[in-house]
């Protein structure tokens, strides 16, 4: 009896940190992009150095994972520290590695630009339609056949998604265009992360490494060019030497990190689908909690339109996982690794954090 309330307890503390780290993230998103007093008209830098500092975790991970390599506990249990490798990087597999990249470099721009234009209780309805993409890309690209009940939650997510749109009091036309980008980039992510996986070694923590990298390399000439003069601004009117913005951003850059490990910690405590139902439950409270803390007005329509979405997203996720329960093809079949390849793509279940989906993959 005292095991099982200690696990349950250890259940509801990471389920806990999951939903404080993934929700503190979003928020301090929102405060670098558009809060006045704190934030600077630089999006592109913001998300490069939320790059910078996930690199150099890696780095310190590799090389604490290094001293703890072959260390167990008292039960036989791998130390924590032992699943990051030494992370060093080899131009030859960086260029392997590149074409994924700049998906990722898209990926997290368009989700920060959308931030910065959105409401925040908007911002999940704004990035709703990646599984509709998800479809779309397994049918055109894999040739994967969509179930009528799929079809039905799409149609459920693409109605919430004009009922929000609809609500919204400050709706913001460029905000919602990258919310949509912002979608499609994760999808053709999780499509180019299963292909690119074998260059690292099908390592995911060398790859957010590598991809992080490559981020701040690409990330530098688009600084020059769009936001070199409100970074001269922001450094001569010193609010890009404010100690609150520091402080912020160093916070935003360990939490980009830290959500990736408390997914697999959330996984690994109760399970895939229970974590994708936890997701959904912490996107509706994270977008209830907006209209109070940011003072965004509800409408109708609006908290419609937000329910409406998670809703679908939830009964599509219910659904996916019981196709999958039906018996799977020959091993010697051509769509045995289709269905792998869509597997990784269901899992893409971003809520806002650049490396999430890969971080889900490993611990599932």
């Amino acid at each position: 009896m005292g095991q099982q309330g200690s696990d349950h307890g250890y259940i509801a503390s990471v389920v806990a940190t999951y939903w404080f780290v993934s929700i503190s993230m979003v928020y301090l998103n929102k405060m670098l992009m558009s809060s006045d007093g704190i934030s600077i008209p630089a999006p592109l830098f913001v998300t490069w150095f939320q790059c910078f500092v996930t690199a150099i975790i890696c780095w310190v991970a590799g090389q604490v994972g290094e001293k703890y390599r072959g260390v167990t506990d008292a039960d036989g249990k791998p130390s924590f520290f032992s699943q990051f490798p030494v992370a060093e990087y080899k131009v030859k597999t960086g260029r392997k590695v590149f074409p994924l990249s700049l998906i990722f470099v898209g990926m997290i721009t368009f989700n920060n630009l959308c931030l910065k234009w959105v409401e925040v209780s908007f911002y999940n309805v704004a990035r709703s339609l990646t599984i509709v993409f998800n479809v779309i890309f397994t049918s055109l690209l894999l040739s994967q056949h969509t179930s009528p009940k799929t079809i039905g939650c799409l149609g459920i997510v693409m109605i919430g998604f004009f009922l929000g749109s609809n609500g919204e009091v400050n709706f913001s036309l460029k905000g919602t265009i990258a919310g949509i980008a912002s979608s499609l980039f994760v999808s053709l992510n999780s499509i180019f992360t299963k292909k690119i996986l074998p260059a690292v070694e099908n390592d995911h923590w060398k790859l957010t490494y590598y991809n992080n990298i490559n981020a701040c390399l690409l990330f530098m000439p688009l600084i020059l060019i769009f936001e070199h003069q409100p970074l001269l601004v922001a450094s001569s009117n010193g609010q890009l030497f404010s100690g609150i913005f520091w402080a912020a951003m160093m916070v935003a850059g360990v939490f980009g990190f830290s959500i990736g490990i408390v997914t697999v910690l959330q996984i690994k405590a109760t399970s895939p689908l229970t974590h994708n139902i936890s997701g959904t439950a912490k996107a509706a409270v994270q977008s209830i909690m907006a209209f109070y803390i940011w003072g965004n007005q509800p409408t109708f329509l609006g908290v419609l339109g937000i329910f409406t979405v998670l809703g679908g997203s939830l009964v599509y996720t219910l659904v996916k996982m019981n196709e999958k329960k039906k018996p799977a093809p020959p091993a010697g079949s051509i769509t045995a690794p289709l269905v792998a390849v869509e597997k990784d793509m269901e899992m893409q279940t971003d809520k806002g954090g650049a490396d999430v989906g890969a971080a889900k993959r490993r611990g599932a």
